[in-house]
């Protein structure tokens, strides 16, 4: 099941994420640096939603306190939350 998640003080509209008990499967950015996102999803797929935040969690970009990939975990957390909720 695909989750939706709305980011806040990035470039990005949105990020639509899917996961696989607490593994990654597919991960989607509306908007922001294509190339880039593309490429983020491509490696974070088939990890684990802490093996991802472990790497990117904080990750900041241009002093915004937070960046694509920051929000990227916490779509992943919520998403993680959402399937144990049964949402």
């Amino acid at each position: 099941m695909a989750f939706n998640y709305i980011p806040e003080r990035v470039c990005s509209r949105a990020i639509q994420v899917e996961l696989d008990g607490d593994r990654v499967k597919d991960v989607h950015f509306i908007g922001g640096c294509e190339g880039n996102l593309k490429a983020i999803g491509k490696l974070v797929a088939g990890m684990t939603v802490d093996e991802v935040a472990g790497i990117l969690e904080g990750n900041d970009c241009n002093g915004r306190g937070t960046s694509c990939a920051d929000q990227m975990v916490k779509a992943l957390r919520e998403a993680q939350e959402a399937q144990v909720n049964g949402r």
